[in-house]
């Protein structure tokens, strides 16, 4: 099974239909062009080696690249970035990851910048906010005909709520606002946002409950990398994770994830073709 590319799906519906149709998960490589970033510490903050990481994931088998130059920090702390800045940061790196030949997404919640990067190549948005903190992401997303990740998110964690009951009303929410905009249903998938607005005990149970999510007919990426709840369960910096992220991330592809995003791109790729072969054996 290869990576699905732009030449494989020339359309935003061909594109998700290749990407959702690898009979395993597609793995979607984390490429933080931050200098604050929870699970690297900036290591790719400079543009030679944020594109130096970018080649080594599409090397390792990434089917997606997802660029980000807004830490979002899930467990608070980190420095909002103006739109310039944020600007500044993809123009030396993007055109060059998208040369790569993977899809790449674009991880922003500003319209602005969303938009100049779907001129410049990009193929797919991802709103960790879910079209819910700037009222021009669905427009923006609709016009360019963009598929899109809509994430949960929460400002802050409450322990005291139903955390399935809070992403329900948040996707429809996010949907609602989606088909005002025009955004064709099997251009969405969703995202429950492990670790984002959750107590490590709640991000726990949104991934033993992930079938629920279901309901909504809709493709759903998971993104417990190198996550808090992991070290709640075994202690361990960030980049000592691996072992808990692919356990994750195994889960969820039995549950049913169509795309997996995660830091440790060769790792994730193996352990997801190991089980998807083990899977067809039996």
């Amino acid at each position: 099974m290869k990576a699905a590319s732009a030449s494989d799906a020339s359309t935003p519906d061909g594109l998700l239909a290749a990407l959702t149709g690898l009979g395993r998960p597609a793995v979607m490589g984390i490429l933080n062009v931050t200098p604050d970033s929870f699970s690297d510490a900036g290591q790719f903050f400079a543009p030679e080696r944020a594109l130096a990481q970018a080649r080594r994931m599409a090397a390792e088998g990434a089917d997606i690249l997802d660029i980000g130059a807004e830490s979002t920090r899930p467990y608070g702390g980190a420095r909002p970035v103006s739109l310039d800045d944020e600007l500044a940061r993809l123009k030396p790196v993007l055109a060059d990851v998208v040369a790569l030949g993977l899809p790449v997404s674009i991880d922003t919640i500003k319209a602005p910048v969303a938009r100049w990067a779907l001129e410049q190549g990009a193929a797919i948005v991802n709103d960790v906010w879910g079209l819910q903190h700037d009222h021009d992401m669905a427009a923006v997303v609709a016009a360019h005909g963009a598929p899109v990740v809509v994430m949960h998110n929460r400002d802050r964690a409450d322990p005291a709520i139903d955390i399935m009951a809070d992403i329900d009303a948040f996707f429809h929410r996010s949907l609602a606002i989606a088909d005002k905009a025009g955004i064709r249903r099997n251009r969405i998938v969703l995202d429950p946002g492990i670790g984002f607005g959750k107590t490590p005990e709640q991000s726990i149970a949104v991934l033993a409950r992930l079938d629920r999510l279901a309901a909504f007919g809709l493709p759903l990426l998971v993104g417990a990398s190198r996550k808090r709840f992991i070290d709640r369960i075994s202690p361990a910096p960030p980049d000592e994770r691996i072992g808990g992220s692919l356990a994750a991330h195994l889960i969820a592809m039995r549950a049913g994830a169509a795309i997996i995003r995660a830091h440790d791109v060769a790792e994730t790729v193996q352990a997801l073709k190991v089980a998807q072969a083990i899977a067809e054996a039996r």
